[in-house]
C-alpha cells in the first residue's frame, strides 16, 4: 500500500503544482514571476513519474502472482517489525494531502499584512554605492523597496523634492498612524522582506491590509544610514486601488 500511496502523491502534487500554473496567476501568491516556466515543468514530471509509477503498480498487481512460499518463523517475525514501519511511513505519507488538498479547495492567501506586523523593516545596504538616475515626471512612479532603500541610503539624497506615487497595503502605527508596506521576494514567498513607509499629512487612516496608492514627497529627518530607518512621506492624495495579481514587489 506504501507504493500506492506514493504514486497517488506523485501525481496530486504535480497536478496541484499545473493547477496553480495554468489556471490564473495563483502562483503569484507564492513565487516570484520568473518561476512559472519551472513550476509548470515541475508540475508536468511529477504528474508524469505519478502516472508511471501508477501503471507499472497496476500491472504488478494485474499479473498472475507466483507460488507463495511458507516463510520461515524468524523471517515471519522480522517481516511483522517491517510491515509496522512501513504502516507507520503510509500515515505520515497521506497527512501530505492536507496541503495538497488545500490547494485545490481554498489556495492559501499571499503574505500580507500579519507577516508584515511580524517582520522586522530592515533595509539592507545596497551593495553598489552608487543609485541610478530616476526617471523624468511629475509624480513618478516608484516600488516601495526602491523609495525606501534610496531615502535611506542615497547620500546623493535623489529623492529630495521628487513628487513620488507609491503602492502598497496599509499598516497601523503603533502610537497612532500608518505605514504603508510592500513586501518584497527574490525567489519565493519563503524569503520575503518588508518595507515601510511613515505615511503623514493625511487626516484618512485607511484600514489595515487595505490597498491605496498614495502621492507625495519625501520627508528628509536628518537621520539616514540605518538599516532600521523608516521613511517619511508626507502625502498630498490617497485613492484606494484593487488588491494586485502580484502583490509582491
Amino acid at each position: 500500500m506504501l507504493r500506492e500511496a506514493r504514486a497517488i502523491l506523485l501525481v496530486l502534487t504535480g497536478a496541484a503544482l499545473l493547477h496553480l500554473s495554468l489556471f490564473g496567476d495563483g502562483y503569484l501568491r507564492y513565487v516570484r514571476r520568473s518561476m512559472h516556466p519551472w513550476l509548470i515543468t515541475a508540475g508536468v514530471v511529477l504528474l508524469a513519474l505519478g502516472l508511471v509509477r501508477a501503471f507499472l503498480l497496476a500491472r504488478t498487481l494485474l499479473s498472475p502472482a507466483p507460488a507463495a512460499a511458507v516463510p520461515h518463523q524468524d523471517g515471519a517475525a522480522e517481516g511483522s517489525g517491517s510491515d509496522g514501519h512501513a504502516h507507520r511511513h503510509l500515515r505520515a505519507a497521506w497527512l501530505l494531502l492536507c496541503p495538497l488538498a488545500a490547494v485545490f479547495l481554498a489556495a492559501p492567501p499571499a503574505l500580507g499584512d500579519y507577516t508584515a506586523q511580524h517582520t522586522a523593516a530592515t533595509v539592507a545596504k545596497p551593495a553598489s554605492a552608487g543609485f541610478p538616475a530616476l526617471a523624468a515626471g511629475d509624480p513618478l512612479t516608484l516600488p516601495i523597496a526602491d523609495f525606501v532603500v534610496r531615502a535611506v541610503w542615497d547620500p546623493q539624497g535623489s529623492l529630495r523634492g521628487r513628487h513620488v506615487r507609491l503602492t502598497g497595503f496599509a499598516m497601523p502605527k503603533p502610537g497612532g498612524g500608518w505605514y504603508l508596506t510592500r513586501l518584497t521576494i527574490t525567489c519565493c514567498a519563503a524569503d520575503a522582506v518588508t518595507y515601510r513607509v511613515d505615511v503623514r499629512g493625511l487626516a484618512t487612516v485607511p484600514s489595515r491590509g487595505t490597498w491605496v496608492e498614495v502621492t507625495g514627497t519625501w520627508q528628509p529627518d536628518g537621520r539616514t544610514g540605518h538599516d532600521d530607518d523608516i521613511p517619511v512621506l508626507t502625502a498630498t492624495s490617497l485613492i484606494g486601488v484593487p488588491t494586485p495579481a502580484d502583490p509582491y514587489e
